[in-house]
């Protein structure tokens, strides 16, 4: 699933900011079921790999995690929860092959300042993306649960702020720059509006159920998301065709 790469940055602290994204940018989580399930995988693994978690965004297309390694390296946590996670998806899906885009990529942090930086580029996130206008709204993220859940290690951040200096630190908006998915600038059209052209004319609600769509139908389906104001790489990320394959209807 993972395939090897140029060897990362070792942190001095154990600490890395952690980023998974969906293959061809393409969706992760169709619905609520999906999302819970990986956060279910994200717990459950945390007593078997000993990792300390301090802050996670489950965003559509691609996921945020800042995390310590413990007894298991990074490269096994992320093996066990995408295999997990992949075959329980494609089983809901009845969809086979790669979910996620090549490896997980990772940054190092090691200091405080930059600590409390990934954390807070985490949390607003959603808010980044246009999803809420406070990360206290969005429920997939760690902020809104980050005192009552069992997956958080919140006592590293609450040695640098208080709790209440943490909230007001974590509400603040700013321009953090961090790691991150790029996508190209001067989108004409949000990818919550495409995937309604794909429920009302389809219809269908996910990748799986666009693929098992006759082939005119996602042809004339494809011209439409285009038409509509969508880019290339916005309709194969929704609809999981390549980006060569979209193109070809500009």
């Amino acid at each position: 699933m993972f395939m090897s790469r140029t060897a990362r940055q070792p942190s001095s602290t154990g600490i890395y900011h952690v980023i998974l994204r969906g293959i061809n940018r393409q969706r992760i989580f169709e619905d609520e079921e999906d999302y819970e399930r990986f956060l279910f995988l994200l717990d459950h693994y945390k007593a078997i790999c000993g990792y300390e978690m301090y802050a996670y965004c489950l965003m559509p297309n691609h996921i945020h995690i800042l995390i310590r390694e413990g007894k298991e390296s990074l490269s096994t946590v992320f093996r066990r929860l995408g295999t997990s996670f992949v075959y329980w998806y494609n089983l809901k899906y009845e969809r086979s092959g790669h979910l996620y885009q090549d490896r997980y990529k990772s940054e190092a942090v090691e200091d405080d300042a930059y600590f409390l930086t990934a954390l807070r580029y985490i949390h607003r996130n959603p808010v980044k993306a246009g999803l809420c206008n406070d990360p206290g709204e969005y429920p997939y993220s760690s902020f809104p649960h980050y005192f009552d859940s069992s997956m958080i290690d919140p006592d590293f951040a609450l040695r640098l702020l208080g709790k209440d200096e943490f909230i007001l630190f974590n509400e603040k908006a700013v321009e953090d720059t961090c790691m991150d998915i790029t996508e190209k600038p001067g989108r004409r059209i949000s990818d919550g509006q495409l995937k309604r052209i794909l429920e009302e004319q389809g219809p269908c609600k996910n990748v799986s159920q666009f693929q098992a769509l006759p082939e005119d139908k996602k042809t004339s389906l494809l011209q439409l998301l285009l038409s509509s104001g969508g880019s290339i790489r916005q309709v194969s990320r929704l609809t999981g065709m390549s980006f060569g394959i979209v193109r070809k209807y500009c």
